[in-house]
């Protein structure tokens, strides 16, 4: 009787701990990489390094297509991305990958640092972009940061993306239809996260100056893109710049 109690408990004591790991918020586990790179020396070093520095490597590409596959497979948070590939650009990689709905981050590691392609990559969906003579260290804490939906950068670019933000958001856009809808309701604290979006603030610093978790700032987000029926940040901010939200 007390072997089979005891033998009860157990298996209970499994079963808990096992919904408890199902409970698990993303940034209590190990984030899932994926790296997609066409040069296997530097893909592979890359992969093992994250690897050893306790990311979930999942997969790693050569190519553009190959990349799409494999993503779509393996579900990663973060993919670390180059744009010189063969088959399919990164930026078209990006673009097939990120979308509404999609929880997917893109983090950019290229050889270039011109701003055209930065500002190409981040019209893609791309979260961030980092040239590749940064260091390991930086490259670890830029993968950890895009995982939770913060926009990185290598130095000197994050103002350079804003300032493009703001290029958009002064185009005049299209004049609304008679049948379209009317503007969605935001609540308040949707508006307030969308105002600080605007300003670039990362969603770390967001949820630092309300006083809330990063998993709630990113819950305001996907429901206000939603919402609005956009598809990242990039047009998320462009909209929000279009209504002065980011000089209140």
């Amino acid at each position: 009787m007390t072997d089979a109690t005891t033998s009860g408990d157990t298996a209970m004591e499994k079963t808990d701990k096992a919904q408890e790991d199902e409970k698990q918020r993303p940034e209590q586990r190990p984030v899932r990489v994926m790296v997609v790179d066409d040069h296997p020396m530097w893909r592979d070093a890359v992969a093992r390094d994250l690897g050893e520095a306790g990311f979930d490597v999942v997969a790693t590409a050569g190519d553009g297509p190959q990349a799409v596959r494999r993503a779509r497979a393996a579900a990663p948070d973060v993919l670390v991305l180059d744009l010189n590939l063969p088959g399919l650009p990164g930026v078209e990689v990006c673009r097939r990958l990120v979308g509404a709905g999609s929880e997917l981050r893109v983090l950019v590691l290229s050889a270039s640092g011109e701003h055209a392609d930065v500002l190409e990559a981040v019209k893609s969906g791309a979260t961030g972009y980092l040239v590749k003579s940064a260091s390991m260290e930086e490259l670890q804490d830029a993968v950890r940061r895009t995982a939770v939906g913060d926009p990185v950068f290598t130095p000197g670019l994050a103002g350079l993306v804003l300032g493009e933000y703001r290029r958009l958001a002064s185009d005049p856009a299209p004049p609304a239809g008679p049948d379209e809808p009317a503007v969605p309701h935001l609540t308040d604290r949707e508006t307030e996260v969308l105002r600080l979006v605007a300003k670039g603030l990362s969603y770390r610093q967001i949820a630092e100056r309300l006083v809330i978790s990063h998993r709630t700032v990113q819950n305001h987000v996907q429901n206000t893109l939603g919402k609005l029926q956009l598809h990242n940040r990039v047009e998320l901010v462009r909209y929000a710049i279009q209504r002065g939200l980011d000089e209140e």
